[in-house]
């Protein structure tokens, strides 16, 4: 992380008591955590007093399941474990729910801005919590920047966060008639329904899908110790070099 970042970590500290700052190394990211009701206002605050002035994406995040994970990552030579216990993320139906200790996370929704300040070449991250996980609402960021509307409206779509004061919240990418919001974790990664087209009714009719739930690839990141081996390496020239 540059200096200037670090710099900025401390003045975000300073002007924002209430939240938390966040870095993430090596990548140098900062992360600014507000309140739901703060979430406005600190962009108001970033844009004007920090000159963040351009607003580079607007997303949701469903943490559902975070941190929760079906196979067994650490190097052996058996490969992974696909044993499976119940209904985790991605193994279940239109209707059902993923079981598990961590399925149900303390706030569930979040939407996370992406902010760069040309003038000052930094970057920054704005996140906040819906506090209903039943209707999560946050407020929209489009009086800010006018370009988080098409944003908003996919994390919308697809996350199901309402944007309050949005100007024409509506589907961006799924049709009218669609149910539910893709990206969500409770969202069957088989979908709810299939198209196909009936020869006999010469129309697209929809159908329950006829596959079954399936998981793709672990949802398990695994630590990078490059950043860690790389410490370690400089210290040692540091030491030898005395």
């Amino acid at each position: 992380m540059s200096a200037n970042h670090h710099e900025l970590a401390g003045r975000l500290r300073a002007r924002f008591v209430e939240a938390v700052v966040d870095i993430a190394e090596p990548r140098g990211e900062l992360t600014l955590d507000v309140a739901a009701d703060a979430w406005f206002a600190a962009a108001v605050a970033l844009r004007d007093e920090f000159g963040f002035e351009q607003l580079v994406d607007v997303s949701g995040v469903d943490y559902l399941s975070y941190g929760s994970d079906e196979w067994d990552t650490d190097v052996s030579s058996e490969g992974f474990s696909r044993g499976v216990d119940g209904k985790s993320a991605g193994r279940f139906v239109w209707g059902e729910q993923p079981n598990g200790a961590a399925a149900a996370p303390e706030r569930r929704f979040a939407a996370v801005a992406h902010l760069l300040s040309v003038q000052h070449n930094l970057r920054v991250r704005l996140r906040t919590f819906a506090d209903n996980d039943d209707l999560p609402v946050v407020a929209s960021l489009t009086p800010v920047w006018p370009g988080a509307n098409w944003f908003e409206r996919e994390a919308f779509d697809m996350y199901g966060i309402v944007f309050e004061g949005h100007p024409d919240l509506r589907r961006i990418l799924t049709d009218y008639g669609f149910v539910g919001h893709p990206f969500r974790k409770d969202f069957p990664l088989i979908g709810n329904v299939e198209v196909r087209y009936d020869a006999e009714r010469k129309r697209v009719v929809y159908e329950p899908v006829s596959i079954d739930p399936r998981v793709g690839v672990p949802r398990v990141i695994r630590d990078d110790a490059r950043y860690q081996t790389a410490k370690g390496e400089a210290a040692q020239r540091v030491e030898a070099s005395k």
